[in-house]
């Protein structure tokens, strides 16, 4: 596979400060204190078997959930203000629920993906990927890490290799892999135009089965720090 240079940008140096602003705000430690609990909850039955990795997420806790809150708070005096509510008590995004999965009505747009992806693509891009499985589907947010020189094939930070049609190439999940033992497993991933329709759904975590919606999935940390750098205007990358 012939792709380009990795990019100097650290995953780090992507989480850039989201300002100081926001600290006194009634409803931040509100905020801070729902992300503070779902973090780690996750953290506590999550599969972290390397004690250097563990300590290297607890120790970025502070950083990541004060940015968050911050930006949340903040949200619509910002220069970048989203579209969407803000839930203080459970730190999450909240936006009308569409009858149907956005993602699988934009799955016809290939020539218009490609079109986009080719002009926009860059590190740190935020970008949406459909998730497709035998219980339904759901949007998932990520960020671009790694592009070819003309951007035909992209790199996402989780979800691994795609071409710029949406089609995935390489996964770095294993969530393609199916087994005897955990067929509810088997997932399909398939990278999406950004829109505001498919963006919002990322953000507020909705999700739908073959026949109705399903209850909202709260999002990761690494999801809400996404959320935050979307450029909601025309959803090119965000510029400092």
């Amino acid at each position: 596979m012939a792709v380009g240079d990795k990019l100097s940008h650290s995953q780090v140096g992507f989480f850039n400060e989201a300002g100081e602003l926001g600290s006194s705000h009634p409803q931040f430690n509100e905020i801070c204190t729902a992300l503070y609990e779902r973090e780690i909850i996750s953290l506590a039955h999550g599969e972290i078997k390397n004690l250097s990795l563990l300590k290297r997420r607890m120790g970025g806790l502070p950083y990541h959930v004060k940015a968050i809150a911050r930006y949340m708070v903040n949200n619509q005096t910002s220069p970048n203000p989203t579209p969407l509510e803000v839930d203080t008590h459970n730190g999450s995004w909240l936006a009308k629920q569409m009858a149907k999965c956005p993602g699988i009505n934009h799955l016809d747009d290939t020539d218009k993906r490609k079109t986009w992806y080719k002009k926009h693509a860059e590190y740190g891009l935020v970008v949406p990927v459909l998730v497709l499985s035998i219980e339904g589907s759901h949007i998932e947010l990520d960020s671009i890490d790694m592009a070819s020189q003309d951007n035909t094939q992209l790199h996402l930070n989780k979800s691994g290799w795609f071409s710029n049609n949406g089609d995935i190439i390489q996964s770095d999940t294993h969530s393609e892999k199916s087994s005897p033992t955990s067929p509810l497993s088997i997932e399909k991933r398939i990278l999406l135009r950004p829109v505001k329709t498919i963006m919002s759904a990322a953000c507020c975590g909705h999700m739908w089965g073959f026949k109705a919606k399903r209850t909202p999935r709260a999002l990761t940390l690494r999801e809400m720090r996404l959320s935050t750098q979307i450029n909601w205007k025309n959803f090119s990358i965000l510029k400092k």
